[in-house]
């Protein structure tokens, strides 16, 4: 029978898609009760539940990048589909992508912003770690 060390458990119990689930969901990755966001994409410094400390995460561009990608994956094939099957006049097409691009990003960034901070505590990225 094999040993268990405690860094082996300790890397087990930071699931990695759990982790990046609760991020995206506004939540603390490490208890999933405590609020991670404080305000629209400034993460607090602590969790007020766990105490864990999250002023480590350096999310910075990343969760920019990531919107940017995803919008423009979805909405540009969508904006050719529409433009090609129905031909809608051009203002209610500039109109109707505008409105929906920009809602997309502003619903998707605090998300992604989480999900990288999940990630970061995860894989104890940036400080993150127990080894002080």
């Amino acid at each position: 029978m094999r040993d268990t060390t405690i860094t082996e458990v300790t890397e087990a119990e930071r699931d990695t898609r759990r982790a990046m689930w609760r991020g995206f969901r506004g939540k603390c990755p490490n208890c999933g009760s405590g609020p991670l966001l404080r305000g629209y994409l400034k993460v607090r410094d602590h969790c007020p539940v766990c105490r864990e400390d999250l002023s480590h995460q350096r999310a910075d561009d990343g969760p920019a990048y990531l919107t940017i990608l995803i919008v423009g994956h979805l909405m540009a094939p969508l904006l050719m589909f529409v433009f090609e099957t129905w031909r809608p006049e051009p203002l209610v097409l500039f109109t109707t992508f505008s409105v929906g691009t920009i809602a997309l990003s502003l619903y998707l960034l605090p998300r992604l912003k989480g999900g990288m901070v999940g990630l970061q505590w995860a894989k104890r990225m940036h400080g993150f770690g127990d080894e002080d």
